[in-house]
């Protein structure tokens, strides 16, 4: 197992986000906080079970006086806050908005050919939960391309070599210091 100290700077608005995440052959396990300023200032406080194949199977999250538990079970159904989301039926992961980690479970499964796929995500600092049709790309082995299958938003993500994120153009990067835990 691989356990990890992450801390992320925004690159064009203000950002900041730290997590601990320890990385197994195919699972992950990360709890974390990101601070924001747009369009207020927030925290959102957040824990991510990711299960075999680095499907996300819960994602508990809080920010101010919202919280929010997202959960998929076995049978690929979500539901937020023991509400059903049947919009999501078939989605493997979650998305948390500005999150550079969130990024980690599609681009590691990513074999040699481009995959669309629906996702669970989380708008902060409202927690709320929408889907959302994105496109990974593999471009070589640390570099993916991000498509918004929604917008018409794209960007090309630098990996380190166990798959999570150093640089998201126009959004954060890894603070070169952040070291092994």
């Amino acid at each position: 197992m691989t356990r990890r100290q992450l801390v992320w700077r925004g690159l064009e608005e203000w950002l900041a986000e730290e997590c601990t995440v320890s990385l197994d052959d195919d699972r992950l396990r990360a709890r974390g906080v990101q601070l924001g300023a747009e369009p207020h200032p927030y925290r959102v406080d957040y824990e991510l079970v990711c299960g075999l194949n680095w499907v996300t199977e819960r994602f508990v999250a809080t920010c101010g006086s919202s919280s929010l538990e997202l959960l998929r079970s076995a049978d690929g159904s979500w539901s937020a806050n023991a509400e059903p989301l049947p919009d999501l039926e078939g989605a493997l992961d979650c998305d948390l908005a500005f999150s550079p980690l969130t990024n980690y479970m599609p681009a590691r499964r990513l074999g040699s050919e481009p995959v669309d796929g629906l996702y669970a995500f989380v708008e902060v600092p409202s927690l709320e939960v929408r889907p959302s049709r994105q496109r990974y790309e593999p471009i070589d082995e640390r570099h993916v391309r991000f498509v918004s299958l929604d917008s018409d938003f794209t960007a090309e993500l630098e990996l380190d070599e166990d798959g999570l994120v150093v640089r998201y153009p126009r959004l954060a990067e890894l603070v070169p210091s952040a070291a092994r835990a």
